[in-house]
């Protein structure tokens, strides 16, 4: 029956979902209970692709789960990428904005064209490079994910990009907030800057700020880092069409080929979304309207419920020996990348925010 090709990918969706439940629980735990924070600074969809590879290549999944992981890996990445946008505000960003974005948009140009020439030097593949290049410079994995379909990625590189992120993002949030403490002499501008631009993830980011303002007791750093994140978070906008065209660009003979044939439309959701969030503020206030916080509150879980879910599928579909096949090449790559945003932050921050601000 016509139902029975939409219950098949029912099976899969519900074993991401546990993986998902154990993932967040496992989070608490160490988060939580063994490093005593009040919110977890580990990203509970690291542990959900790191449970899904242990349990994908140790056991055999079934082919009956396949479709649904399948299902969860396309479709509930893209939903869970379109909820993002319900925590951008960027009618309140223009004032800062104006400091940070010329900051991120040297920072993304100066890491593109360092991973340009890596790409010839080290000659690794042109996928890898870009999801790596955009993992680093945009915002970690959501837009490791959300670029991997309009590139056509396969279920390994992902994998490798998102754990050579994973990684570096990791070192970064440990170290850079003692680092910038030291380099920038306290200044909780600098700071916050340098963090929200050096830093992949939004959760370590979060992390950092969160280990600065309880090192030196400083909430100003925390807020202006997540802030610069979020800013830079909006980047997905414009870099996932552009990677679309430059990876699509000459690979088919149709004459009438152009950025519309694989632009991903489900970044206009996610842009309707951030409309969406800002048309609510403007008619209920978030201060006393508790429905509409609620309304917030649950989008903003879901997306992530969405994601992890789709990184759990990711993870469960990887295969360790395909990775290992890569080589370390990928891993220079993602480290130089680090580097290369972390010197052009600190550069940038000393030369224009010093004669501007």
């Amino acid at each position: 029956m016509e139902y029975n090709k939409y219950l098949v990918v029912v099976p899969g969706i519900i074993l991401a979902f546990i993986l998902y439940s154990l993932s967040q629980g496992f989070n608490n735990i160490i988060g939580i209970e063994l490093l005593g924070y009040s919110k977890s600074p580990i990203s509970t969809a690291m542990i959900a692709i790191l449970l899904g590879i242990f349990f994908g290549n140790f056991f055999k999944i079934r082919e009956s789960f396949q479709r649904g992981l399948d299902f969860s890996r396309d479709y509930i990445l893209k939903l869970g990428i379109i909820c993002l946008g319900i925590q951008l505000k960027p009618f309140e960003f223009l004032n800062f904005g104006k400091i940070a974005i010329p900051l991120i948009l040297i920072c993304i140009i100066s890491v593109l064209i360092v991973i340009k020439l890596l790409i010839k030097k080290l000659k690794i593949p042109t996928r890898m490079a870009y999801l790596i290049s955009i993992g680093s410079t945009v915002c970690g994995t959501t837009a490791i994910m959300a670029t991997a379909p309009v590139i056509k990625a396969n279920k390994s590189e992902v994998s490798y990009a998102i754990a050579n992120i994973t990684l570096f993002g990791i070192l970064s949030m440990l170290l850079y907030p003692y680092f910038s403490n030291f380099y920038f002499n306290g200044n909780s501008l600098f700071v916050g800057l340098f963090l929200g631009t050096a830093i992949h993830e939004t959760s370590q980011v979060a992390a950092a700020g969160l280990i600065y303002d309880q090192q030196f007791n400083s909430p100003e750093t925390l807020n202006i880092a997540t802030v610069t994140k979020l800013i830079r978070n909006t980047f997905l906008i414009i870099m996932i069409p552009l990677f679309a065209f430059l990876y699509n660009r000459g690979k088919t003979k149709d004459k009438n080929y152009s950025i519309l044939s694989i632009f991903p439309y489900f970044i206009l959701g996610f842009i309707g979304m951030i409309i969406f969030r800002n048309i609510g503020d403007h008619f209920f206030s978030t201060a006393t309207n508790y429905n509409w916080i609620e309304v917030i509150n649950f989008i903003k879980a879901s997306s992530k419920i969405f994601l992890t879910m789709a990184m759990a599928a990711i993870g469960l579909s990887t295969n360790l020996k395909d990775i290992k096949n890569m080589g370390h090449k990928p891993f220079v790559v993602g480290f130089v990348s680090m580097l290369t945003v972390g010197i052009v932050s600190i550069l940038t921050i000393e030369t224009y925010l010093r004669l501007f601000t």
